[in-house]
């Protein structure tokens, strides 16, 4: 049998790099649907979406003559890094929210894109180059513009907010280390994307289990309210979650992880169009530095398109 082309495996990173871009997209809209979806409490908001998340999965498996139950037969290790990637990201950032100011917890949060570009340089025949760093920096200077532009400009650490900043930087190590270990096991043949199904109902149950131990249930009162919460749910917390981890495993993971900064981008932009945050030149200085980080990192993925 005839090896494949290096054009044709060209061809198919540049393909799986371009589904998991899909997750950044839905994940634009992860502010705008939680804002009309915000009478919630969070983990009740998590434990729904990720119970929808993996009906989807699961019905996509089944679509394709496939059993969602065998994929529940999964490594211990694997088991750790599904679960305790979905789980541990969410636990760790409504955490943050509730114990540091919303603007330092999203930005130190928001350093997990370009912790996967540094992280993927670990990864067996992966290379860093000078342009994924200095891309990667410029999304995160873009990041910081875009959120300190709604607080007060300023950036003060507090003795008292240091548990939230600690778990606002757990939540970004914790999402950079699981794209970047699926991508390991990826290459490894361990845990198909169809086993995200699997991470996602026990995720969901143990957010219940969080809710019922630290929130009231709370269900929307408007059609708008219900349909946000569906849509989380089919979105940014649900479908975004296979397709990136068909990207993270099968695409160019430094692209993806310089791609990323675009997610708050669009989210503020979204913000702005439909007057639920004001407009600034700082949005349109934000702007340019991330989409100029992002192609920049992005440079190996373009050439070779």
């Amino acid at each position: 049998m005839l090896a494949p082309s290096p054009a044709a495996g060209r061809s198919a990173v540049n393909r799986a790099t371009l589904v998991g871009f899909t997750a950044i997209l839905m994940w634009a809209t992860l502010a705008p649907l939680a804002t009309l979806a915000s009478t919630v409490p969070p983990f009740q908001l998590v434990a729904t979406s990720f119970l929808l998340a993996f009906l989807v999965g699961s019905g996509w498996t089944l679509a394709r003559g496939g059993n969602p139950l065998r994929y529940f037969r999964q490594p211990a290790a694997a088991w750790a890094l599904g679960v305790g990637g979905l789980f541990g990201f969410h636990f760790l950032y409504f955490m943050a929210l509730q114990a540091a100011p919303p603007v330092e917890a999203n930005l130190i949060n928001y350093l997990w894109p370009l912790l996967i570009v540094l992280f993927s340089a670990l990864l067996p025949g992966e290379r860093l180059r000078w342009w994924h760093v200095a891309g990667a920096l410029a999304g995160l200077a873009g990041t910081a513009l875009l959120i300190a532009r709604g607080g007060s400009g300023g950036f003060s650490v507090e003795a008292a907010h240091l548990p939230g900043y600690a778990a606002a930087l757990g939540s970004a190590v914790t999402w950079a280390g699981y794209s970047v270990l699926r991508r390991r096991l990826g290459q490894v043949g361990e845990a198909p994307t169809d086993a995200v199904s699997a991470f996602c109902l026990v995720t969901a149950l143990l957010s219940l289990l969080c809710h019922l131990m630290l929130e009231r249930t709370v269900w929307p009162e408007t059609a708008a309210g219900w349909t946000a919460m569906l849509l989380l749910g089919l979105g940014p917390v649900g479908a975004a979650f296979f397709v990136w981890d068909f990207g993270v495993r099968h695409g160019d993971i430094r692209a993806l992880g310089a791609l990323s900064y675009l997610a708050p981008l669009l989210s503020t932009l979204l913000l702005v169009l439909f007057g639920l945050a004001p407009n600034s030149g700082a949005v349109w200085a934000a702007c340019a530095l991330i989409a100029g980080g992002s192609l920049l990192a992005s440079k190996d993925l373009l050439r070779r398109g």
